[in-house]
């Protein structure tokens, strides 16, 4: 993982904003991650425009603005519910090798109500499911941040994870 100067960058990408009870608890695991991560979270906006309700145009215009946000040399992450499930350990050895192979950093892609386009699936390097049940994408956020936060302090080996 390195010092501090030297964190690996972890970019949370995600349609829509986190609103309502979940907002501080998703901001409070996000703050906490960034102790172990360099963590920056973008939120593009959903839908199509124009009051669009076809799923695939939907999809691909939420598809444009989540890839213009994903800075070049930063592996992709998709998370959608037919990807690979990770264990806690298993995301934190990930992210701490990303960190030692000096790679640019890893970008996590959260979809909106139609989940993520086709064209964010194949250039993916990895999809990576959450559960095997559809989760809202804010519920997605609080999973992933908390996951993120955990896989620091498994890394450091600090007291956080009983797994």
């Amino acid at each position: 993982m390195a010092g501090r100067g030297g964190l690996l960058k972890v970019l949370v990408v995600a349609v829509g904003k986190v609103k309502g009870p979940l907002a501080p608890v998703v901001a409070e695991y996000e703050c906490r991650a960034a102790r172990y991560w360099k963590l920056a979270v973008e939120e593009v906006e959903s839908g199509a425009g124009r009051g669009s309700r076809d799923p695939e145009a939907v999809m691909m215009a939420e598809s444009g603005r989540l890839l213009s946000r994903v800075p070049d040399g930063l592996e992709l992450i998709a998370l959608t519910r037919g990807g690979k499930q990770m264990g806690s350990e298993e995301l934190s050895g990930y992210l701490q090798e990303l960190g030692v192979r000096s790679s640019a950093g890893v970008a996590f892609l959260i979809g909106g109500a139609h989940g993520l386009a086709q064209d964010i699936l194949t250039k993916a390097r990895r999809r990576l499911s959450l559960s095997a049940m559809t989760l809202p994408h804010e519920v997605a956020r609080l999973v992933l941040a908390e996951q993120l936060y955990r896989a620091g302090t498994i890394a450091r080996g600090e007291p956080y994870h009983k797994g």
